[in-house]
């Protein structure tokens, strides 16, 4: 029996010792040590892309390495569970299409008082009978209430009261007194001399009726002709 046993070492030991399986073994070797540092290099491009923290890519080459070069696969393995599962790109592609979607959806207009799907060319809700557009006096086409001015010709609206109102501070706007009908300057003539002076006015007067005596004149000396 022991003679079997040594006979059974003595061919693994020559099988080994020959010179063409210790380069099968030697490359087998260095093929595991490629395998277990593209594996670390791997993990480490893959955080890269699934997370912008510049640490977390070194903390999974590290954790790779520490398996050696037997047991790294288990290491992976244990890495593909643990990590991100999308990439910094599929996120961002992600966002962009609820993005899309939801400015879709706000692209859809709706009545403001019954909700309702209504479509961008109606002034009116058939449903509720709320205003949605306008038509511009200008050249006719439709323009939406909260416009200040038509984007197709450039009319500028009028200003509704209450801003007028807001404008002024809610006070009312100062009235500008008319002039006095007998005021000459109402119908731009120059004033009267005889209105701005009552002692030098003369006939009757516009507002009583009554007239008014003449100014004393002084009298001119006689002049005698000569001869």
């Amino acid at each position: 029996m022991d003679q079997i046993f040594s006979g059974i070492g003595d061919a693994v030991t020559g099988f080994f010792s020959n010179a063409a399986v210790q380069l099968v073994i030697q490359a087998i070797a260095v093929y595991l040590i490629i395998l277990w540092l593209a594996g670390a290099y791997w993990a480490f491009r893959d955080m890269q892309q699934r997370s912008e923290n510049p640490i977390l890519p070194y903390v999974a080459a590290s954790f790779v390495i520490l398996f050696t070069p037997i047991f790294f696969p288990l290491a992976i393995f244990v890495y593909k569970i643990v990590r991100p599962h999308e990439k910094i790109g599929e996120t961002y592609e992600r966002n962009l299409a609820e993005e899309a979607l939801l400015a879709e959806v706000e692209a859809i207009k709706s009545c403001p008082t019954c909700a309702r799907r209504v479509n961008e060319e109606w002034i009116i809700c058939p449903t509720c009978r709320t205003r949605l557009n306008r038509v511009c006096p200008n050249c006719s086409r439709l323009v939406g209430l909260d416009w200040s001015l038509c984007a197709w010709c450039g009319k500028d609206f009028e200003r509704p009261a209450s801003a007028l109102a807001a404008s002024t501070g809610g006070r009312p706007a100062p009235i500008t007194p008319l002039p006095a009908a007998d005021d000459p300057t109402r119908l731009g003539r120059a004033p009267d001399p005889a209105f701005a002076d009552p002692e030098r006015k003369t006939g009757t007067d516009r507002t009583s009726g009554r007239s008014r005596a003449s100014a004393p004149r002084t009298a001119a000396p006689d002049v005698l002709p000569e001869g």
